[in-house]
This record gives structure tokens, C-alpha cells and sequence, in this order.
């Protein structure tokens, strides 16, 4: 890559950069706040939770077991969206050129693309758009045939040399997963996936991936889909330390990922999502404009984005990276992240110093059938 060796050292530089400043001025009390809200907030749910919070004017920063290692979901898909969008800027190709559907490319979860016919040409704008804001697998993995992977995978050690673990295909998430229960998973396909996904129950899940790969129940190596997804956990793909990935949306935010033209893209496409409108959204002020990307997966959620509230002179941006783990039910796990964002609000961040403001204990209406990535 071209100029590689430059720009790491200038990301690394111009990251520690607001760190630095922020120590050199008191810690502001809303730090204090939020760390003792965040606790209280997993205490009462009973899931695991890590957050890291980061205000980009001041570089202050609240943490909660943000430096663990954290499957990510599908918020790996910003960084995707970025390696994508540097080959717009270098000219490569235009968000108009178009890509056709494979076989090969399908994969469960939201989004229209899966419903196409193989071999209809879909633009590159139309796939950024599916992904980011339905969070949508397949056309995921038509822009990582795009780019390929290990692309993919060096943005992200340039903008962020430490703290993220290898990124995958989405298709591949499922094979690691299900090779755990037998290695002869590592053949299934996107038709499979589907198949799979259509089950109603863990086990017609497993009678069904017995029947596909000719291997007796009883031979599996692990007794559930749910242990099968946790050694895949365990293997770290995927994953990263929340503080990491808050680097990687600061870089983005204050335009140091992309040109100008598509970061500007990029963040407006985020502010559309439309998966987890009951995670931090619906916490934070009315005012708040939230560009984010959330991630569901079984047992596993998060919701991280760039929250921006407008201001007279200059606005104010905050960085929120959030997931839980251990938790099998998505309301309540959707719950927990919205406390994240209410924390945000009460703690005095957003409301210019004032802790516990009336509008931040506003309760809107939860947002029914919504696309769940």
C-alpha cells in the first residue's frame, strides 16, 4: 500500500493527541458519573456491558471494561464501508458502478439484496446503503468480494495498529460458528445459510445441519448452536477493544479516514440507520444527531456511532462505542444499551454541565418491528 508507513505514523500521532490534552486539564465530573451509571446499569441487567465514551472537543473520556476485547457484531461494517469508499477516492471505481449478485455472495439476516435474483447488478451506492443502514449480510460480503478482505482488514490496522482482531466474511461468521459443532460445516453455502436461518428452533437447526453435511447429531462436538457460538466468541475473530474502535470513528469523524466528499457520505448514510432505534438513540436528547452502526448476534449486541449536538459557534461531537454480552433476549438487551444513551444525558455531557436535566429521563415510545441486524 502506498504511502502506508506516513500514515500510520500520522494516525498514531494525531490519536494520542486529544488524550494528551485531556490530561492536562481536572477530570470533568460527568466522567465520574457516567462510570458509576454504567456499573449500575450492568449490575441491574445482569449481562455483560462495556462502553467507552470520548468527547472529541476536550478528549475527557469514561470507560467501562471498554479495554476487553468485545465481539463487535456487525459494526465491523463501518470499517468495511471505509475500505470501500477509499477505492471511490482513489478513483478505482464510482458509488454508481455495479456489482453482480452471485450465488456464492448470499448470506442470512436483514436487507433486500438476499431477495434479488442471482445476476442482477446492483450499484455500489445501493450496497453501502443496505449494509450500513439495514445492516444487511449480503451485500456485506458483495463489497468485501470488492475490495477482499485482507484490504479490509490493513485499513484497519493503519488507522488503528492495535486493539481490533481479524475481520471476516459474514458468510464465514456462520462457517466458524457451525464448525464448531462439525468441521465439515466449513463447506456450507449461502443457499445453506438460508436454509438454516429458517429453522425455528436450535434443534431443527442442527437436524437440519446434520442433514446438510451427512453427519449424525450425535457425532457433533459441542451439545448446542449456543455453544458453538461461543467457542466461535472465544476465538477473538471479529472482536475488538471498545476504546479501538472509538479511535477508528474518531479518525472517521474528523475526516483523517476518508476525503472529505466521502466521510461526509459515510456519516449522513449512518445517521439513516435503521436497525436498533430502541438501543442508545432512543436515550439521547431530541436534539442529538446519532450516526452509528449497530450489531446483533446471537447472545451479543452493540451500538456505536458519533453522537454530534448542535451548538451556537461549534457543535458538539461525542464518540459512544457500547455492546453486552450474555444476554439471549434483544428487548432486553436493546434496553440496556438505551440506558447507555440516557446515561450519556444525565451525567451533564450533553446538556452543558447540568446533571439530570428533565429531558433526559423523556421516555419515547419503543419503535415496533424494526429491522434487527
Amino acid at each position: 500500500m502506498l504511502g502506508f508507513v506516513p500514515a500510520v505514523a500520522a494516525c498514531m500521532f494525531w490519536v494520542q493527541g486529544p488524550a494528551q490534552a485531556a490530561s492536562e486539564t481536572a477530570e470533568p465530573e460527568w466522567v465520574g458519573r457516567m462510570q458509576a451509571e454504567f456499573t449500575r446499569i450492568e449490575t441491574q441487567s445482569g449481562a455483560g456491558l462495556g462502553v467507552y465514551v470520548r468527547d472529541l472537543g476536550t478528549g475527557h473520556a469514561a470507560s467501562h471494561r471498554a479495554e476487553e476485547t468485545w465481539y463487535l457484531a456487525s459494526t465491523v461494517k463501518v470499517p468495511i464501508a471505509i475500505a470501500v469508499l477509499r477505492g471511490v477516492d482513489r478513483g478505482d471505481y464510482r458509488l454508481d458502478t455495479r456489482l453482480v449478485l452471485r450465488d456464492t455472495d448470499l448470506v442470512d439476516g436483514a436487507g433486500q439484496t438476499v431477495k434479488q435474483h442471482v445476476g442482477a447488478p446492483l450499484s455500489i451506492r445501493y450496497l453501502l446503503n443496505q449494509m450500513i443502514v439495514y445492516s444487511d449480510n449480503t451485500a456485506s460480503d458483495m463489497l468485501i468480494g470488492l475490495v477482499g478482505i485482507d484490504a479490509v482488514n490493513a485499513v484497519v490496522h493503519e488507522l488503528v495498529p492495535q486493539g481490533f482482531q481479524r475481520i471476516t466474511t459474514l458468510a464465514d461468521v456462520r462457517r466458524h460458528a457451525y464448525e464448531n459443532l462439525a468441521p465439515e460445516a466449513a463447506r456450507l453455502s449461502g443457499y445453506d445459510f438460508l436454509l438454516l436461518k429458517a429453522q425455528r428452533t436450535d434443534a431443527e437447526r442442527q437436524a437440519a445441519l446434520s442433514h446438510l453435511i451427512q453427519v449424525p447429531t450425535a457425532a457433533f462436538r459441542l451439545p448446542s448452536v449456543g455453544a458453538a457460538f461461543e467457542a466461535y466468541y472465544a476465538t477473538g475473530l471479529n472482536s475488538g477493544r471498545l476504546d479501538a474502535y472509538a479511535d477508528l470513528l474518531e479518525l472517521l469523524a474528523r475526516g483523517k479516514a476518508l476525503s472529505a466528499g466521502s466521510t461526509k457520505y459515510l456519516l449522513g448514510v449512518m445517521e439513516r440507520v435503521r436497525t436498533g432505534p430502541n438501543r442508545i438513540k432512543a436515550g439521547l436528547p431530541p436534539r442529538a444527531h446519532f450516526a452509528h452502526k449497530t450489531g446483533t448476534q446471537r447472545a451479543r449486541t452493540c451500538d456505536s456511532g458519533v453522537v454530534t449536538l448542535p451548538r451556537l459557534g461549534r457543535d458538539q461531537r461525542v464518540v459512544v462505542v457500547a455492546c453486552t454480552s450474555g444476554e439471549l433476549s434483544s428487548t432486553r438487551s436493546d434496553h440496556t444499551l438505551r440506558q447507555v444513551g440516557t446515561a450519556l444525558c444525565k451525567s451533564g455531557l450533553l446538556t452543558d454541565g447540568k446533571p439530570d436535566e428533565p429531558i433526559c429521563f423523556a421516555t419515547p415510545s419503543l419503535v415496533p418491528g424494526t429491522v434487527a441486524d
